[in-house]
């Protein structure tokens, strides 16, 4: 007999970004951690009501605001820890009164579930992966055949390349990537998918990378696989989205 996960991930995709807020539940005392809340704060609130649940914490993968339009409610709402890593409160300069600076590393306990933060700059400078068990939430820093832009204020795409490096070396191939938008042609995938046709990982080079993120990058949504083969047969029309 196969014994469940201590844990489950409910998601969300709200807004017209196609947001992915990710409800994280711990079975064994039914408390939640809100992953990004962001667009339909009651939405949310209904999710964890329906199933139960108590939220306790809200967790920041980056601060821009189609991923934090919903935290003052919630808090409100909640009175739940907020929880973020340092490098993106110093970046992004405005949030509550009382919330839990962290470092890559850092684990928060929620209940009987452990989710271990992952630091990955380059969307932001405090961006931030959350995982869980066999799940990884990317938030903007990896999509599912895409990641997330470096041209806005606090991107660095030198940083993005060495997260996305850092990710491939550490993730196994079967953990599960939930991302923080619904840019691809599935909703989740597997990290051995990622590697064999996210173009974005088949970068040994930085400078490759950097060329390619910010002036090669054209596909349009939903991303879908590319062979490494095919990664610099691109137009030169800049992206515009996350």
């Amino acid at each position: 007999m196969i014994e469940a996960a201590p844990h489950a991930i409910h998601a969300l995709e709200l807004g017209r970004m196609a947001n992915f807020i990710y409800v994280i539940h711990d079975r064994a005392t039914d408390r939640a951690a809100v992953v990004d809340p962001a667009w339909d704060v009651p939405g949310i609130l209904a999710l964890t009501e329906r199933h139960g649940l108590r939220i306790t914490d809200i967790l920041i993968t980056h601060s821009h605001f189609d991923h934090i339009n919903g935290v003052e409610a919630l808090v409100n709402r909640t009175d739940a820890q907020l929880h973020l890593l340092r490098a993106e409160a110093a970046f992004w300069d405005r949030h509550t009164d009382r919330p839990t600076l962290h470092e890559g590393g850092d684990r928060i306990q929620l209940g009987q579930t452990e989710i271990e933060i992952l630091h990955t700059p380059g969307h932001t400078p405090g961006s931030a992966c959350y995982r869980v068990g066999d799940q990884v939430l990317t938030g903007d820093t990896l999509f599912v055949f895409g990641c997330g832009r470096c041209d806005l204020r606090g991107g660095d795409p030198e940083q993005m390349h060495q997260s996305l490096r850092r990710l491939s070396e550490r993730l196994p191939g079967g953990t599960v990537i939930r991302p923080g938008h619904n840019y691809g042609i599935t909703p989740t995938s597997t990290m051995a998918a990622q590697l064999a046709g996210n173009p974005f990982l088949h970068f040994d080079d930085c400078p490759g990378f950097v060329e390619y993120r910010m002036h090669l990058h054209d596909r349009e949504e939903p991303y879908r696989p590319e062979p490494r083969a095919n990664r610099h047969s691109h137009r030169v029309i800049p992206n515009r989205r996350a």
